[in-house]
């Protein structure tokens, strides 16, 4: 059985516990997270899956969310459905993150929607100031293993980024591309 007819069968009893979880404190929440973040068990893929429909700013059915994957400033994160976000991926949504239906984030990779100056050259770089940029993946994306998306990128719909790649244009729909940076490999 799959990710969406195990949801739509289970849909009320997922109903059911999203709002018991509600009455539960956020350091109970952030407990549940950090003890299931290793494990690739049902129950803790459940358990993330409750806490990124809580604390993100939205987020649709069907999300799978793999172990040890780090995610930041989840507040600005906005999630469809039919989503899978594999191991050991980090995402920081400090400048804003959409990922729309149907994209699958292979293991490893990283979503980046800030970016660091250097301008000021009286202070460490590391101290200097964080510029946001939005991040939005469209529909039907394939993203693979190992790729940084890094901040002002629009992903078109139903493209593939190609292991290894790092992504600092837009992408335009139905496309492949690959390298660093991306470039388009050809129209699919």
């Amino acid at each position: 059985m799959k990710g969406r007819q195990i949801f739509k069968k289970y849909k009320i009893i997922i109903n059911i516990f999203e709002t018991l979880g509600r009455l539960l404190p956020t350091f109970m929440w952030n407990l549940l997270w950090v003890s299931v973040i290793n494990s690739e068990s049902k129950l803790s893929l459940f358990v993330r899956y409750l806490y990124v429909r809580k604390y993100s700013a939205s987020c649709g059915d069907n999300i799978y969310i793999g172990q040890g994957v780090i995610i930041k400033n989840i507040q600005y994160l906005e999630l469809g459905s039919n989503i899978s976000i594999h191991a050991y991926s980090y995402l920081d949504a400090a400048g804003r993150i959409n990922i729309y239906n149907n994209v699958s984030i292979a293991h490893h990779s990283s979503l980046i929607s800030f970016d660091h100056t250097w301008e000021n050259s009286e202070i460490p770089i590391k101290y200097n100031k964080v510029v946001k940029g939005k991040i939005l993946i469209n529909e039907d994306v394939w993203i693979g293993c190992g790729c940084r998306i890094l901040s002002n990128v629009t992903i078109g719909s139903r493209s593939v980024i190609a292991a290894g790649a790092v992504v600092k244009n837009d992408v335009v729909s139905k496309t492949l591309v690959g390298g660093v940076p991306a470039k388009e490999i050809k129209k699919i």
